[in-house]
Formats: structure tokens, sequence, C-alpha cells
């Protein structure tokens, strides 16, 4: 086969879109065209993040937006400009939209809804990349990426959740560290009924700025909640940044040094009591069985 024959093969008119006859060759152009944008657009948005957005005061998560967004708008205007370039007329795609419409109707509606509260989520941000979310069902981590169509979220248990993004427009989240990453945890506490409340409040705030984790701004506080059956109640509350995405490891720490702290001052921690009371005896009577 000569070269002339290759080249005949390469651009003999496959079919018509529109009024543009598509070729092999027309095809391969294409292809290699939707590559350099996409290519292109990573780029754009790598080299915002770490040699533009990053010199400047803008936080973590509105960086990420709005790299997100310009990846967007590069690959948009990418496509368009390539579109045209390999010889398509963009009025030709009405074709191909039209397409799409009736996709769209037979089962690509949630990737669309995805697509579009993806935006919404980096247009609004009420979340963003680093915040701790609690989205219901035991489901609670860190946002480490917010993609076109899903968003992740790393749990503390090291596993990856991936979470359509429809579902942070249409439904209820819990957003830890949205406006200010300091986090209020609440502790609660009984001590035996005889102890003294004003001894146990000052303990509490001692163990509390004791621990390095614990902010001293806003100031740990003690409620003394209500007196219970066998025990007074109390609630220490205390504010803290750094471990708002581990607030278990900070609860586990105060409550170790709360039992090292009550022991040594003899404040008792009391077990609820359960008393088992016996109304009347049943007779059992015994027959021996045939010899």
């Amino acid at each position: 086969m000569t070269w002339t024959e290759i080249f005949g093969v390469f651009t003999k008119p496959l079919f018509q879109l529109g009024q543009t006859s598509i070729s092999l060759a027309t095809m391969i152009e294409f292809f290699v065209v939707i590559g350099i944008v996409v290519l292109l657009s990573r780029l754009v948005r790598y080299l915002l993040r770490t040699r533009v957005l990053a010199h400047t005061k803008l936080d973590v998560g509105q960086q990420y937006a709005i790299a997100r967004i310009v990846s967007y708008l590069v690959l948009v205007l990418g496509l368009l400009i390539g579109v045209e370039s390999v010889g398509i007329n963009l009025s030709s795609l009405v074709v191909i939209a039209g397409a799409l419409g009736v996709g769209i109707g037979l089962g690509l509606q949630n990737i669309v809804n995805d697509f579009v509260s993806g935006l919404i989520i980096l247009a609004e941000r009420p979340i963003q990349i680093g915040d701790r979310i609690d989205l219901g069902n035991n489901t609670v981590g860190k946002v480490v990426r917010i993609g076109a169509r899903a968003t992740h979220v790393l749990t503390n248990d090291n596993i990856m959740v991936i979470v359509p993004n429809s579902n942070f427009v249409t439904n209820r989240v819990v957003n830890w560290t949205h406006i200010d990453p300091r986090v209020r945890l609440r502790l609660a506490i009984g001590v035996g009924s005889g102890s003294d409340p004003h001894v146990v409040e000052k303990l509490l705030l001692e163990i509390a700025n004791e621990n390095p984790n614990v902010l001293k701004d806003p100031a740990p506080t003690v409620a003394f909640k209500e007196f219970g059956e066998s025990s007074l109640n109390f609630e220490l509350r205390v504010w803290a940044e750094d471990m708002a995405h581990r607030p278990g490891n900070l609860e586990s720490q105060l409550n170790f040094a709360i039992w090292d702290k009550f022991k040594k001052n003899g404040i008792e921690i009391p077990f609820p009591q359960r008393g088992v009371h016996i109304d009347g005896a049943v007779r059992v009577e015994m027959k021996p069985g045939p010899s």
C-alpha cells in the first residue's frame, strides 16, 4: 500500500456531522486536542495552587476552589477552540447536544446533578479542603478532595469515603471547622454525692489547663449539671483547635487525667447501683423418676 493510499484511508469521510465530514484523521486530531486541553487545564490548576495562590493570604479552601474553577474554564474554552481548529463547525454540535439531552433523560441526571453540585460547592464553599464534617451514619472525617463528581472524605480510621457532591447540596451536613477551626468538647463526669463540688470544679479546671491541646482562650469551664440519684453530675467544657480532627484522642487524654487526679484527691467516681428484689419464692418439687 502506497503512502497515497494510506493518506486516502485516513482522510476518507466516514460520516457527516451536520455539514462537516468526519474522517479518521479528524477523529485522531480531535482526541489529540482533547488530551492536550486536559493536560493544560491540570497544569494551570497545579501552577495556580503551587506558584501563585500559595503566596497569597487565601486559605487552602479558597486556593483550591479558585484553581478548580479556573481549570474548568480553561477546559471548556480549550475544547471549544480545539473543536473549531480541527474543522468541526460548532453549529454541527447541535446534533450532539440533542443526543446528550436524550442521554440525560435516560440516566445521566445524577452525573449532571453531581457536577453542578460540585460547581455550587466550589462557588459557595459550604465545605472546603481540610474541613471536618459529619454526614451522619457515623461518617465523620476530613475533606481531602473536592472533585467534579464526588468529594473524598478521610475518616480517622484512614478510610476514604467517596460522597457524591449532590449529597452536600440536598442533605444536612455538619461542618465542625467551617468558619472557625476551634471546636468545643464536652465531657460528662459524675462524682460521689459526698464530694465537695467546689473542689471538683477546681480539679477539673486544673486538668484542662494542664493539657497542652486545650486552648486557654476561650478558657475551660465547668458546669454543675444536676444532683443525680447517687452522684453529683458535672460537665467539663474545653476548646481545642489542633485536636479538632481527633476529638477522641483529646477526650481520652482528659479522662485519664481525671481518673488520676480524682484518685489522688480521694474523689469517688460512683458506679450505678442496681438492686435485685425477689417478691416471692417459687416452690419446685422434685419427684424421683421410675426405678
